[in-house]
This record gives C-alpha cells, structure tokens and sequence, in this order.
C-alpha cells in the first residue's frame, strides 16, 4: 500500500482534482465520501456519524459491498477525521493525503493542520493538499525541494515554539543557521531561484506551505 488519500466534507470547491489509482486506497470521511462518489469513486473505506448526508446517500454507502463502513456516534471524543487518520495510520502506507480539511470551519481546519502531528509520531509522511496549497510538517533534517510551475510560493512557518538553526539555499532569500520562533514571518513567501533547492533546520517543527500565485 503506497498511498491513503481521505477526502473529508469541508467545501467541495477547494478539493484539487481527484483521480482513481488501483494501487492507492481512497477513504471517505461522512460528506467526502459523497464527494467521492461525485468523482466517480468507489472508496475503500467510509468513516464517520454520516449526519452530513441525506438517508438515500447513507444507504448506497452501506449496501455497497465494496465500501468498508464505519459508522459512529456523532457524540465521542474523536472527530469523523482522526479516527479515520488513525486507522490509515495502522495500515503503515509511505503517504497518508488529506483533502478537505480546510477552508471551513477555523476551529476543524486549525485541528486538522494539527492533527499532521500524528504522522510524525508515527514515522509516516502526511499532508494536506486543496485547491490553493499543500501543507507538510517536518522533523529536524536535510531536505530537497524542487521548483512547481504551480506551487510557486514556498513558505515556512515554526510548528513548536523554536525552530532552531534553519539555513535556505537555492532560494530568493537564504538563510543561514538561523533561529524562527513561534509566530515569525521571517520565512513567508519564498521563491527557489535554482532548479533545487535544500533547507534543514536543527531542533522543533517545521511547517512547509506550498501554494498558487
């Protein structure tokens, strides 16, 4: 298994475009598995207290031998989503996508860009993709970065309270062993000026945004 996309119910308009991969497992998670369905298709997996959909929509999920359900109480300590998280996360793919997750409610969408946390626990890449950007975060490294005709912007932002000696090369504005604290703009809106570009840093987490112009 390579890959996990869970496509969850935030507004259907900020979802990127969606293709099936037989190698790939696709989950819906309660109004995402209707919008997997809108793309033609069939999920694996659908999680969630499905209150978001109408009976009709609930029942071609249930009677469809193909979709593993999971129903839940809409009342529980988890959202529809982590528990979905969660279950990608025992199956132990290389990459876990979500979509989704952003653009709605603040409060669901400052959860789900946390909840990115779980894959770093767990040693498993994660990250969120909508219509507009692509969200990482990442622990104390070496990393590659290669320019994206439409993920132009590369932006990053201190997840901990201190990210410590982060160095840009290859980028409009380099940096060199330097300190980000929690709340900085020093590091939004880069450009790579090289057909790569690396950056590391030494301590914390680091959160990379790719986005369009």
């Amino acid at each position: 298994m390579n890959k996990i996309h869970i496509v969850a119910g935030g507004p259907e308009q900020l979802l990127p475009e969606l293709y099936r991969s037989d190698n790939d497992v696709y989950i819906g998670v309660d109004e995402g598995t209707k919008f997997l369905y809108n793309r033609n298709i069939t999920p694996n997996a659908a999680f969630g207290d499905f209150d978001s959909i109408s009976e009709v929509e609930l029942s071609t999920i249930i009677n469809n031998q193909k979709v593993q359900t999971f129903t839940f109480d809409r009342e529980k300590d988890m959202t529809d989503l982590e528990l979905a998280v969660r279950w990608a996360i025992k199956q132990r793919p290389e990459l876990i996508i979500l979509y989704g997750v952003t653009g709605g409610r603040l409060d669901h969408e400052l959860i789900n860009i946390q909840m990115l946390t779980l894959g770093l626990d767990h040693g498993i890449e994660m990250k969120i993709i909508d219509i507009q950007n692509e969200i990482i975060l990442l622990n104390p490294g070496t990393y590659t970065v290669k320019p994206d005709d439409e993920l132009f912007y590369i932006s990053f932002l201190p997840f901990s309270d201190l990210v410590k000696g982060i160095t840009l090369t290859g980028f409009r504005y380099p940096l060199l062993d330097t300190d980000l604290r929690f709340g900085s703009t020093l590091c939004i809106s880069n450009e790579l000026v090289t057909k790569k570009g690396t950056y590391s840093f030494d301590d914390g987490i680091l959160m990379m945004v790719r986005s369009k112009d």
